[in-house]
């Protein structure tokens, strides 16, 4: 998954972007969950990011681990240990502190066995970070199976030994429906005209989330992050 939206500088994107404002929001939530979970334990033994693509928040986790650790398939030059084809990875059991999973559980053929993975190599206690889409534009990397309601996200991440922490949504309904009109526009222009669009969108989109509560993008959002730890 290493080529997953190639070219995006994730922590800090250009302006005028057409994923400007949701990216911007994801890295704020990913920082303040290293600032709540991760600095409070200074430094912790391995954190596992699980679906690693090109490491785009290795930079914030690495000061707080001794060995961060990236896993994806074979293909992957980034990866230090890959996914064997039944989506099992060479780890042992417990091993592992925090695992991070960004933007990944939509793209894999079984998330119940991905999660279970991630869970397994977990020591007790350990922590789950995970970022995923509910709302989004279909977006093959190589594969693109999954929306997730927060319902049903909160189930399969139960059902799989984790007890959530936290569960936290970015960008609202009205601002992630107005992100999916821009993208279904977008790609009919010819690539040096699409700023005239995103630039302006981006803008609304920006206004329109200011219309929801933090409790309603909980339940409904373009994008879900979750702190959970295994039981």
């Amino acid at each position: 998954m290493y080529q997953r939206e190639a070219g995006i500088i994730r922590l800090s994107p250009k302006f005028g972007h057409s994923r400007y404002y949701y990216l911007r929001k994801l890295a704020q939530e990913i920082r303040r969950v290293v600032a709540v979970y991760l600095k409070p334990l200074q430094k912790v033994s391995r954190i596992a990011d699980f679906g690693c693509g090109n490491m785009p928040y290795k930079i914030l986790f690495e000061p707080f681990c001794e060995k961060y650790i990236g896993i994806d398939l074979p293909e992957n030059p980034y990866a230090d240990i890959h996914i064997f084809s039944d989506g099992k990875v060479n780890i042992g059991d417990h091993q592992i502190q925090v695992v991070l999973s960004t933007q990944v559980l939509e793209h894999v053929p079984n998330p119940n066995f991905y999660l279970q993975e991630a869970h397994r190599i977990l020591e007790k206690n350990g922590l789950l970070i995970l970022t995923t889409h509910g709302y989004w534009m279909f977006h093959p990397d190589p594969t693109d199976f999954w929306r997730w309601t927060s319902m049903g996200l909160r189930k399969i991440i139960e059902e799989a030994g984790f007890e959530i922490l936290e569960f936290r949504g970015i960008v609202g309904r009205s601002a992630i429906g107005m992100q999916l009109v821009q993208d279904g526009l977008m790609f009919k222009l010819p690539k040096f005209l699409r700023f005239l669009l995103t630039i302006p969108m981006q803008g609304l989109i920006f206004l329109l989330d200011k219309t929801h509560s933090q409790k309603a993008r909980n339940a409904d959002a373009g994008n879900f992050v979750v702190v959970a730890r295994k039981k």
